[in-house]
């Protein structure tokens, strides 16, 4: 059973950074890309970058930059470095993986940027 735990949101200010991980289980995870996404208030969820299981990270448009995704396939997990954060950035953070054509999707974490 494929199971995705993001943690790692928060509230923070202009200008900072977060860093988010998700933990990933009941699949061979080294064989999968994985995703990040993200959804504002009122907003279509967007994806924000994707990683392969060798290691090749891409990034969309409106965070590269300043977005950073890495993957530790040791231990399951994959991470998003986020910096200096906008109100922009303001959404729930969500891991994602697609298998055998399903996709599946943590319950997200919540980044909030204030001022």
């Amino acid at each position: 059973q494929v199971q995705l735990v993001e943690s790692g949101g928060g509230l923070v200010q202009p200008g900072g950074s977060l860093r988010l991980s998700c933990e990933a289980s009941g699949f061979v995870f080294s064989a999968y890309t994985m995703n990040w996404y993200r959804q504002a208030p009122g907003k279509e969820r967007e994806l924000v970058a994707t990683i392969t299981g060798g290691g090749t990270a891409k990034y969309g448009d409106s965070v590269k930059g300043r977005f950073t995704i890495s993957r530790d396939n040791a231990k399951n997990t994959v991470n998003l470095q986020i910096n200096s954060l906008g109100s922009e950035d303001t959404a729930v953070y969500f891991c994602n993986v697609v298998k055998r054509g399903r996709r599946y999707w943590g319950q997200g974490t919540q980044v909030t940027v204030f001022s």
